[in-house]
């Protein structure tokens, strides 16, 4: 329903009745109607600068590995398990840290996660042995585990439904730019102060959680299902104060969509419960598909350039860099198509995107020149990227407030597991079957998920939060 009465600007705006349930639901009827104000870009580059320092500690163990494994004497298994037990961590923190955001608040959690990656990176520079840096490993991964899905629900719940989609592409697009960060200053450090320093530069975040809280509120719709409404009244006043007024004045009136009891405590059960089974079932093999084929892809095509297309090791790694770049390309694509196309048809097509030249490959193998399977490799790539970061998209849009971060939690310790099972199957395809076989591997991976996302997904483009949650009532009660 529509209020009586817009709001004037700057005034205490009384307009929910008394009530917590309802207070939640106009809370979140001011968000939607909000146009993008500076208010919003501050807060997402802060988010932005987080998200930036988790691509930049996860990457770190990409480029002191070389040097451990001289160091330490390391064998490729031990070598691994150094890499897997960052994975292990990350789908613990995923999971225990978006159950912590539904109970303590979003922002307090981010908080957290950054200490946790500080003194992680800080207590690795100064490991004794490698059981104490594999332990660290594991420990500082529950931290970057946690901070995708929580920074993306945070700010799936600050935007309005209009440009929700781009802004949260646009923040991980910033995942991507830390990556090259990570690369640049490997390459200019390490020579010159070793290893160890790129585990002190990780360290820094604890700067951000210090200054958090003072740039960055607390999501808003946490805290009107959570009794505490008249601090969220008191957030959603800044926003609208930093629309310019003549703009303001000519808003429509909020409008409030009732949804089901948001107050409610939910465990991850349910997931499974009251409509969400299929949703969540869609997510978890969206994010499945495209992690299997994401990490497959960009783990092993230096290696497959090197000892099946026989190239030397300098152009086997300006080759997989290439494919490095187009993910950075296909995030910045998917900010520009996902609000306009939706979410269904962006994804499925994306997924059958990225099959094709995969298909291409499976059935042509080493006929191609090395040159052609890079960039076909890098179009797949590029295309799949737009399914990674739209996870971050769609997972937190699909549940209603009291589950939406333990939802996109779920969804992102689907997409740590299947980071590890991914490089495991390419390796066994390569062992007993052919390189003909991992490129057709790829096209399957992909076209399931265009399958799955185009006959089961729903359309969630342009729908306030709110309205998607009132969706999955409807399709509980029918």
């Amino acid at each position: 329903m529509d209020l009586s009465s817009t709001v004037k600007h700057g005034d205490a705006r009384a307009v929910a009745p008394a009530g917590n349930l309802h207070d939640a639901a106009t809370i979140s009827a001011r968000i939607e109607r909000l146009p993008f104000t500076r208010w919003h870009a501050r807060v997402l580059s802060v988010v932005g600068v987080v998200h930036m320092t988790d691509a930049f500690d996860a990457l770190t163990i990409a480029y002191v590995l070389p040097v451990l494994i001289g160091l330490w004497h390391l064998s490729p298994g031990e070598a691994g398990l150094l890499v897997s037990g960052g994975y292990v961590g990350q789908t613990i923190g995923a999971l225990l840290f978006s159950a912590a955001a539904e109970r303590f608040g979003r922002l307090r959690v981010l908080r957290w996660l950054l200490v946790i990656l500080a003194l992680g990176s800080l207590a690795s520079a100064y490991a004794p042995s490698y059981a104490v840096f594999i332990a660290l490993r594991l420990f500082q991964g529950i931290g970057l585990g946690g901070e995708s899905p929580v920074s993306a629900t945070y700010m799936n719940e600050l935007c309005p439904a209009k440009i929700r989609g781009r802004l949260i592409f646009v923040l991980q697009s910033t995942f991507a730019v830390g990556n090259l960060i990570a690369a640049i200053a490997a390459m200019w450090l390490i020579p010159t102060y070793g290893w160890q320093v790129m585990f002190l530069v990780g360290a820094l975040p604890i700067v951000l959680a210090a200054i958090l809280p003072r740039t960055a509120p607390e999501s808003p719709r946490w805290l009107a299902i959570n009794g505490r409404a008249a601090e969220a009244n008191r957030i959603v006043e800044k926003i609208e104060q930093s629309v310019p007024r003549d703009q303001y004045a000519q808003l429509p009136a909020p409008r409030v969509v009732q949804t089901p009891a948001d107050h409610k405590k939910e465990s991850f059960g349910a997931l499974f419960q009251r409509g969400f089974a299929a949703r969540t079932l869609v997510v978890w093999l969206m994010a499945c598909c495209g992690s299997l084929t994401t990490y497959g892809i960009l783990v092993w095509l230096p290696s497959l350039y090197r000892t099946v297309y026989h190239l030397p090791l300098n152009v086997a790694l300006r080759y997989g860099m290439l494919s490095m770049i187009a993910t950075l390309i296909g995030t910045l694509v998917g900010i520009f198509v996902i609000d306009r196309l939706g979410r269904k048809k962006t994804f499925a097509i994306a997924f059958l995107g990225a099959a094709i030249p995969m298909l291409y490959l499976a059935f042509a193998g080493t006929r191609v020149p090395a040159e052609q399977v890079s960039v076909l490799a890098s179009i797949s790539v590029a295309l799949i990227a737009i399914v990674q970061c739209g996870i971050y998209v769609y997972a937190p849009e699909v549940y209603p407030t009291r589950i939406r971060a333990r939802g996109a939690g779920a969804a992102s310790a689907v997409t740590r597991v299947s980071s590890v099972i991914g490089p495991m199957v390419i390796g066994a395809l390569l062992t007993y079957l052919s390189v003909e076989a991992v490129f057709g591997y790829f096209a399957f991976v992909s076209l399931a998920g265009s399958i799955v996302i185009a006959a089961f997904a729903m359309e969630t483009g342009g729908k306030t939060l709110d309205e998607i949650a009132t969706e999955t009532t409807a399709t509980a009660d029918a």
